[in-house]
């Protein structure tokens, strides 16, 4: 898989139909009835990843029906419609007028009408998503990052625990971990093939995604949130955004999760009004609790060298990994331990539904990924709040920090907690000089 190979990409080139089986509807989780009918879906945000993600689970051949779409936005509720209504017919697609809910609230009422809810809108909407469908009993599947502060991410974890308590199944799109080169390798890792971990770098360097420019007759509110990779209350920064894949495959392969977090980082080529508040560079050093660091970079610089990989040293060897089906051992003589075959590789984004809505149709509890999806988010919120203030700091200073970056209010016109100056920028952090915790 190229890195370019996104989930928005998956809409267009479709995936592999597997087998499926009678289905029920839920009575409450652990206490599942007899298979004997179809599941109902809804979709809380229509935009390329939530349309990709309801493909999918209608692609794992299982009997689904979409019920119920959310969107702020009318346009992307529409269109989003259309493409999956031209694919799979009305008998798969079932969304009403009246279940077609558009603005801040409508999740609500998607989620009521639903057993199985994909989350999929901007990130700084997830922990309040979230809350709501752990709060009905729902079953979930929901996008990374799943949170953009550390405010929300108490609210994730949470509801986690909220979760398990009600054996709800939360498969979440860190799909790494339904990777079989990842899944494999690591675990011949966790095995002590190359012995301790000592040291790593990971990496998500390329030329950064799209810019959506400002429109007339825009509210800040409406412009902030179709351009919303670039303001930290929804998007959390690309070290968040983006690169939480590779800090979250890092943790896996250490078991655990750093202590400590310095870094840096700016603006340097990405400099626009239409690049709002978010830097395009971010280098960060996580030391973990046996003292082994993890060094840690992603940056958006276009016509420089890619780079989205993962590599591990321990005493014995070093380990490979990357998207792109690699998971190679050597020892440190460059003798090769091991190297994951790339045949029998299914796609991961599609792996992650075909696995959970098979466990659903069993009526099993299998799946509990927000709580290390909230941690490894949280680990790349830290790495930003190195990078921003320019300071070393802890764990626990920075999922205890008390800055929280989401609006007061939700309305069409009310203001963000960022605005921009006079001259059309938005204030930028200053290392040395911003508050983050």
């Amino acid at each position: 898989m190229k890195n370019s190979n996104s989930r928005r990409d998956f809409i267009k080139t479709g995936a592999l139909v597997t087998g499926g089986v009678l289905a029920s509807p839920f009575v409450l989780p652990g206490a599942y009835a007899a298979p004997v009918n179809e599941l109902k879906l809804a979709v809380i945000g229509c935009g390329g990843r939530g349309t990709g993600a309801v493909f999918q689970a209608m692609e794992t051949g299982h009997p689904i029906k979409l019920v119920a779409m959310a969107d702020a936005f009318r346009d992307r509720l529409d269109n989003s419609h259309k493409l999956i209504l031209e694919k799979y017919g009305a008998a798969k697609v079932a969304v009403s007028e009246e279940m077609k809910l558009v603005g801040f609230d409508g999740y609500k009422e998607a989620i009521a009408a639903a057993d199985v809810v994909i989350l999929a809108t901007p990130p700084g909407f997830r922990p309040m998503h979230f809350e709501e469908a752990v709060k009905q009993g729902k079953q979930i599947f929901m996008e990374k990052p799943v949170a953009t502060d550390a405010a929300g991410i108490r609210r994730v974890l949470k509801a986690a625990e909220e979760a398990k308590a009600k054996k709800l199944n939360v498969v979440v799109g860190l799909q790494r971990h339904y990777q079989n080169n990842y899944r494999d390798t690591i675990a011949k890792i966790h095995d002590g093939a190359i012995g301790e971990i000592t040291g790593g770098q990971v990496y998500w360097n390329d030329g950064g995604v799209w810019v959506r420019e400002r429109q007339p007759g825009q509210t800040e509110m409406e412009y902030q949130m179709r351009n919303w990779y670039y303001f930290n209350w929804l998007c959390g920064d690309h070290i968040t955004e983006q690169h939480v894949h590779n800090i979250d495959v890092a943790n896996w392969v250490k078991k655990g999760y750093p202590v400590k977090a310095e870094g840096t980082g700016g603006r340097l080529v990405r400099t626009g009004k239409e690049h709002g508040e978010i830097f395009d560079h971010h280098v960060v050093s996580f030391t973990y609790e046996d003292g082994s660091v993890i060094h840690s970079e992603c940056r958006h610089f276009p016509g420089a060298a890619n780079r989205v990989d993962e590599t591990f040293q321990g005493t014995n060897g070093r380990a490979y990994l990357s998207a792109g089906n690699h998971g190679i051992l050597t020892d440190w003589k460059g003798k090769e331990l091991y190297n994951h075959s790339r045949e029998n590789q299914p796609n991961p984004y599609q792996q992650e539904h075909d696995e959970l809505w098979a466990t659903l149709f069993k009526g099993e509890y299998k799946f509990a990924d927000a709580e290390n999806a909230a941690k490894s988010t949280m680990t790349s919120i830290m790495g930003r709040y190195a990078t921003y203030s320019g300071k070393p700091l802890t764990w626990d200073e920075a999922l205890n920090g008390s800055v929280d970056l989401f609006p007061e209010k939700l309305a069409w016109d009310a203001m963000p907690k960022i605005l921009p100056g006079p001259d059309g920028y938005y204030p930028h952090a200053i290392p040395g000089k911003t508050k983050v915790i």
